[in-house]
């Protein structure tokens, strides 16, 4: 008679851990939707985060391709490259779930022409200014090597 009662038990608590354990697992869908920056120059990049979906998500707007969140309890983000060619205004983005439909907006506002290029590390060529001027001193090093050798005198008379 104690083990079934002990039995019965043990399965009536599984079962509401097994029952539980899906409405856990499930999401109201994104929340807490932020944008950083909330300005961005044309070609520039957003960084956007929510809450609320555990299995991931995608992310959506006029202005850049349409880009994936990423999955995991808490903080779920994604970074959007705006398109170079996006005309400069106010935008909406839209934050789906994987496992919900419900959908959330954020604005932000894409600028005018590029950002800085700082940081670049000598990934960028030299302009035609910078060209000159090193092919001036090139040239005037060749002709001053050249008179230098030309003028030298011979510090030793010894036949060969």
């Amino acid at each position: 008679m104690r083990a079934s009662r002990v039995l019965a038990v043990t399965v009536t608590a599984f079962a509401a851990v097994g029952l539980a354990a899906p409405m856990a697992a499930a999401t109201n869908g994104p929340v807490n939707v932020a944008v950083n920056p909330e300005s961005v120059h044309q070609g520039g990049t957003l960084k956007v985060t929510a809450r609320g979906c555990g299995h991931g998500g995608t992310v959506w707007s006029n202005a850049f391709p349409t880009t994936s969140l990423s999955a995991g309890d808490g903080t779920n983000y994604a970074h959007a490259r705006v398109r170079n060619n996006t005309t400069p205004g106010h935008y909406h983005l839209s934050v789906k779930c994987s496992d919900n439909d419900r959908i959330a907006t954020h604005k932000f506002t894409v600028l005018a022409g590029n950002g800085a290029q700082g940081g670049l590390g000598g990934s960028m060529g030299p302009n035609s200014t910078e060209m000159q001027v090193g092919g001036g001193l090139v040239a005037a090093a060749a002709v001053g090597g050249a008179v230098f050798l030309v003028r030298r005198r011979r510090t030793s008379h010894a036949a060969f």
